[in-house]
């Protein structure tokens, strides 16, 4: 086998976690759009119910706690959500994209869930 660099294989490893969203996404009925780039957009994945789009990003932290900082990745763009996964753990948390420059992960804002689709879709809804 091959050895896969560093660099390489935590990308692998964040487009799981967008494959994963773009699946459960998928399963509830949403048409699901992945664009072939990205950079200066911030847009992983662009959803639609029919007559409204939706521009979603996806992040994935290593965290400690709920009371990491994460930072703001997509200023001056139209992110309607963004979506963290904690890498080191199996939960994340949804929030409509924020102006600030950081935010705790346990926002009053941001729903948190367990990496699974019924808990995410649970929580994807209630936005």
């Amino acid at each position: 086998m091959t050895q896969t660099k560093a660099g390489t294989h935590q990308a692998l490893k964040n487009t799981s976690f967008e494959s994963m969203v773009v699946s459960w996404l998928m399963q509830d009925g949403w048409q699901v759009f992945i664009p072939i780039l990205d950079h200066g957009h911030q847009t992983d994945i662009l959803i639609s119910d029919g007559p409204n789009y939706y521009r979603i990003q996806v992040k994935t932290v290593n965290a400690t706690g709920d009371d990491h900082l994460v930072q703001n990745c997509w200023e001056n763009s139209n992110v309607d959500v963004v979506i963290y996964f904690v890498r080191n753990s199996n939960w994340g948390v949804i929030t409509p994209g924020f102006s600030e420059k950081e935010r705790k992960l346990n926002h009053e804002d941001h729903r948190k869930f367990a990496q699974n689709k019924k808990e995410f879709l649970r929580e994807f809804h209630q936005l």
